[in-house]
């Protein structure tokens, strides 16, 4: 399904995705390494970029591009539906 674990990879949320997003979500790290750990869906839609679809207050869609080199989860952004 995806190329990364979740478990050993480092979460790394956007200045804006975590200043706008988590803060209005009343999320931390772990709420966020959770929900995508939990995803229902992860779709890959590029060579390193994943739409993630979570249920965790709410069903929300977050963008993700995974980096091979540091091995690191970089959410990018959002969406809510």
């Amino acid at each position: 399904m995806h190329d990364y674990d979740i478990d050993t990879c480092r979460l790394e949320p956007s200045k804006h995705f975590r200043n706008t997003w988590m803060r209005k979500w009343d999320w931390d790290y772990v709420d966020l390494r959770n929900a995508i750990r939990d995803a229902y869906a992860t779709k890959k839609v590029g060579k390193n970029k994943y739409e993630i679809f979570v249920r965790k207050k709410g069903s929300k869609k977050i963008i993700a591009v995974y980096m091979w080199e540091n091995e690191t989860l970089f959410v990018i952004t959002k969406g809510e539906g």
